[in-house]
C-alpha cells in the first residue's frame, strides 16, 4: 500500500520529526512522517516536504496532530500543503479525521489514523480511513484512557476491522516486530526508539539518558484531567504530578508543559528543562545506532528468530 520495504513506520513526532531523520528512515525501506506541526508555517512545511526530497526518493509522509487548542493552527491550510505538495500518505492523529478524510483522498493522499482503543479504530474504519495505527498503554505520548496493553490491544483491533493496521507502543527490536505480526497487525510503528538514533535531531546527552534508562523511567501525567500522557520522568514531570494530584489545574501546571520548554530539552540537552515524551520501550533500548543499522539489525534478528526458535513449531 504504502510503497515500502519493511513493515516498519517511524511515527511523527513533535519537534523531532524533521528531513534528516524522515529521509534516513526512507532510505532504509520504512516510512517515516515529517511533523507538520513541528514547522511554524504551513510554507514551511512545504520547504520542509522538498528539503526531504532532496535527501531521498523514496517514499515518506507528515504527521497532522489535530488537538483543542484556544488558538488552533490553521490546520486546513497544513492540509492544503499535504495535498498540492503531493505527498502520498499522511498520519492523522487527535480528533477524529472525518472532516479531513475526503480532502485527502480527492488529492491523491492515503490516511493512516493513530487510534488508543478498539472503538476509535472501528470508527475511523467507518469514516473511510486507509489503515489505523493502534495504540497500546505501553505508547509514549498520549495512550488514551483505557490503560490496555499491546498484547490484548492489538489483537482485539485485528478482529473489529478489516483496514490495514499498525501497532504502537512498546516497540523497539526484531521480538517485538515478530509479536507484532503474531498477534494480528501487519506491521509496527517506532517512536521512542528513532528518537535513539544518529540521525534524530535530538542533543547527545538525552539520547545518552535514554540508553541509561529503563523501563521504569517514564511517568504519566494529566490522570486527573483525563488527558494521559506518557513523558520521561523528571523533575518537571514529578512536579507536574503533584500538583495535579493535590487538586491542582491545568493552569497551575500549563508553564511547567509548554511545548517551548519541551523544545528546548532537544536543543540543550537538559533533560530536566521541560517534559519530552519516552515511551515504555526506553527499557529495551541500548544503543545510538543509525537509522540503516537499527533497521537492518530488526529485519535480520527477526529472520534468526524465526529459525532458531519459531521452527519449534514447525516441528
Amino acid at each position: 500500500m504504502f510503497g515500502i520495504e519493511h513493515p516498519i513506520t517511524l511515527g511523527g513526532m513533535q519537534w523531532v520529526g524533521r528531513a534528516e531523520l524522515v529521509a534516513a528512515a526512507a532510505e532504509s525501506g520504512v516510512l517515516g512522517f515529517l511533523s507538520a506541526l513541528t514547522q511554524p508555517s504551513p510554507e514551511d512545511l512545504v520547504k520542509e516536504i522538498a528539503r526531504c526530497r532532496e535527501m531521498t526518493d523514496r517514499p515518506f509522509g507528515v504527521n497532522l496532530t489535530i488537538l483543542p487548542s484556544i488558538n488552533p493552527p490553521p490546520y486546513e491550510e497544513y492540509r492544503q500543503a499535504i495535498v498540492e505538495s503531493g505527498v502520498p500518505v499522511v498520519e492523522t492523529a487527535g480528533a477524529n479525521p472525518a472532516e479531513h478524510v475526503p480532502v485527502f483522498h480527492e488529492g491523491g493522499v492515503r490516511v493512516l489514523h493513530k487510534c488508543t482503543s478498539v472503538r476509535h479504530a472501528v470508527k475511523a474504519q467507518r469514516v473511510g480511513v486507509d489503515a489505523v495505527s493502534i495504540d497500546g498503554f505501553e505508547c509514549a505520548g498520549h495512550p488514551g484512557e483505557d490503560d490496555i496493553p499491546g498484547l490484548v490491544l492489538i489483537p482485539a483491533a485485528a478482529n473489529a476491522i478489516d483496514v490495514p493496521m499498525i501497532a504502537s507502543g512498546g516497540f523497539g527490536d526484531a521480538r517485538g516486530l515478530l509479536a507484532a505480526l503474531a498477534l494480528g497487525a501487519d506491521g509496527i510503528n517506532m517512536g521512542t526508539r528513532f528518537l535513539c538514533t544518529s540521525e534524530a535531531p535530538v542533543h547527545e546527552r538525552i539520547k545518552e539518558q535514554m540508553v541509561r534508562a529503563s523501563e521504569l523511567d517514564t511517568e504519566l501525567i494529566f490522570r486527573p484531567l483525563r488527558n494521559t500522557a506518557r513523558v520521561a520522568r523528571n523533575a518537571v514531570s514529578r512536579d507536574v504530578v503533584r500538583i495535579l494530584d493535590s487538586g491542582g489545574a491545568f493552569e497551575d501546571v500549563r508553564e511547567l508543559v509548554s511545548g517551548a520548554r519541551g523544545s528546548q530539552v532537544y536543543e540543550t540537552g537538559d533533560p530536566d528543562h521541560g517534559i519530552w515524551s519516552a515511551g515504555l520501550v526506553l527499557g529495551l533500548i541500548n544503543d545510538i545506532p543509525t537509522v540503516a543499522e537499527l533497521v537492518d539489525r530488526i529485519i535480520t534478528e527477526a529472520h534468526s528468530i524465526l529459525d532458531e526458535r519459531l521452527n519449534v513449531l514447525a516441528n
